[in-house]
């Protein structure tokens, strides 16, 4: 995915949005200042020193273990709270959401004038796609020991350490296993999610677990967003995206937007 020019123009666009959006308390989004850390000397990527309130980290700013790091202010979604915004903003626009199950894009090839396949890990099976897979990610949720402020690690590796604050709970983050469908949660991987983040922040080490959350991302080598016929029906592609659905969607959606010619 990382290797496809158009990522880092989609991210910039998708987080520009999102501040927009941060304006509006419906939304679910809201301004949150935070670190990023790397465990060896890195200069940041190039998008985080265009970021307005972009500091680099002093030595001893660092959590032990960590060699680099910069502050900035990003936009933090609340996920629930963002789709039913995001619901209601389709519904106040007279769009019809239904929800049910296709085998094919045949069976709705005359319900639009445009297809936009977003069906993530669908589409190894719609399309069909075998470069499509997924990749198992855990997550938990605790109670919120008095944080503000979230943190996330620089690193190239499965198991990454984070802390998203949201209001009363805090998300803690998170672990990656590539081809794994498994949704059954690990106790023993959330035990060291847990530690990790309180390795950076003591107060998460004794915070009330509510939620160990196990999902599916839709990985790909390349996120695929492209126009295509399948069966004759015309189709815009939008999947692939991994674990980056969010950082890439306003970016992606305009992509769709351009292609689709209705602009």
């Amino acid at each position: 995915m990382v290797s496809d020019p158009r990522v880092l123009p989609w991210s910039e666009q998708t987080r520009l949005a999102l501040e927009k959006l941060a304006g509006d308390t419906a939304s679910g989004v809201r301004l949150v200042r935070g670190m990023e850390a790397a465990p060896q000397p890195m200069e940041p990527p190039s998008w985080v020193v265009g970021v307005a309130d972009y500091e680099p980290c002093r030595p001893e700013e660092l959590p032990h273990g960590y060699a680099s790091g910069w502050r900035y202010t990003i936009p933090l979604v609340n996920m629930p709270q963002y789709l039913e915004y995001l619901v209601l903003r389709l519904r106040t626009l007279n769009v019809a959401i239904e929800i049910g199950a296709i085998s094919s894009f045949k069976e709705v090839g005359g319900s639009a004038r445009i297809l936009v396949n977003c069906t993530g890990l669908g589409s190894r099976f719609l399309v069909p796609d075998d470069e499509v897979f997924p990749t198992r990610g855990q997550l938990v949720v605790v109670d919120n020991p008095g944080i503000d402020t979230f943190f996330q690690d620089h690193a190239e590796h499965a198991d990454l350490t984070y802390f998203l604050p949201h209001g009363s709970r805090v998300v803690l983050g998170g672990d990656a296993t590539p081809g794994s469908e498994d949704l059954t949660p690990d106790p023993v991987a959330a035990t060291a999610i847990v530690e990790r983040c309180a390795a950076v922040e003591p107060l998460l080490r004794n915070a009330r677990v509510r939620r160990i959350l196990v999902g599916l991302r839709p990985t790909r080598p390349q996120v695929r967003v492209e126009s295509d016929s399948i069966d004759g029906v015309p189709v815009i592609h939008n999947y692939g995206h991994g674990g980056s659905g969010l950082t890439l969607s306003w970016g992606c959606a305009d992509e769709v937007l351009t292609l689709s010619g209705l602009q």
